[in-house]
């Protein structure tokens, strides 16, 4: 076998690394977000009122999602919901506001160092009603400060969601009758 000469290997190293960042990275439209997103006023419990399905959710209901800001600025992230059985599932983690300009734009982990997009892509003005999503368009929440929502703001943010590209028609409601 003959020795490819290193610089024709890194070229076409090159060039298979551009390509997968192209497939991959620019396969989904960008998902614009809040232009303006307090923390403080975002701070406090948020209820699930409806989310696309996701293994780390499976067969929870009653779930909700508590914020508040650390010391350091950072977020600490909160989610709790109840198993079949009755048993509380929670998962703490921590959020962050990578870059001041996007303020919509925050990442989260939950196992660090692994994180995820937490993407706020509608706000009500007075913080009472949110929906959350990510860029590739398989996770997407809609959160209330209530247990419910009012039809009217539930089909205004669900028509809101189909127009930035994601798949409404799977979107599960969460049951909130526990104690």
């Amino acid at each position: 076998m003959r020795n490819v000469p290193c610089k024709i290997l890194r070229r076409v190293l090159m060039v298979v690394g551009i390509s997968t960042f192209f497939i991959l990275g620019c396969s989904n439209e960008p998902l614009a977000t809040v232009e303006r997103l307090e923390v403080r006023k975002y701070e406090g419990k948020w209820y699930e009122i409806a989310r696309l399905p996701n293994r780390f959710e499976e067969g929870l209901k009653c779930v909700t999602a508590e914020y508040s800001l650390r010391e350091d600025g950072k977020v600490k992230v909160l989610n709790k919901g109840i198993k079949d059985n009755g048993e509380v599932d929670q998962a703490e983690g921590v959020a962050m506001m990578p870059n001041m300009s996007k303020p919509g734009e925050l990442k989260v982990t939950f196992f660090w160092p692994f994180y995820g997009n937490y993407f706020v892509i509608a706000l009500d003005k007075d913080y009472q009603w949110s929906m959350v999503g990510d860029p590739s368009r398989d996770y997407l929440w809609i959160l209330s400060r209530d247990k419910t929502m009012p039809d009217s703001t539930y089909n205004r943010y669900l028509e809101l969601a189909k127009s930035k590209g994601f798949d409404t028609s799977k979107l599960t409601k969460v049951e909130h009758t526990c104690d």
